[in-house]
């Protein structure tokens, strides 16, 4: 294979193998970037809601009574 590789010429290697690959594996490599972006989507939104649901929570328990007690 190696000594198949040597005798092509380097467009050969360079741009016509991998535009062969991504014709065959494209849809597969397109739905693994497609479920990964989905993904850290989902766990982007889910720690921004836990973010809110905490800073609400610890505003909602103690913040309402200490904070007239600081004035």
């Amino acid at each position: 294979m190696e000594k198949l590789l040597k005798s092509l010429p380097w467009w050969v290697k360079w741009i016509g193998i991998p535009v062969i690959a991504l014709v065959v594996f494209g849809g597969l490599v397109a739905s693994l970037i497609s479920f990964v972006v989905g993904l850290l989507f989902k766990v982007l939104v889910f720690v921004i809601l836990v973010g809110a649901l905490v800073f609400i929570v610890k505003r909602v328990t103690s913040g309402g009574s200490g904070s007239k007690r600081d004035r």
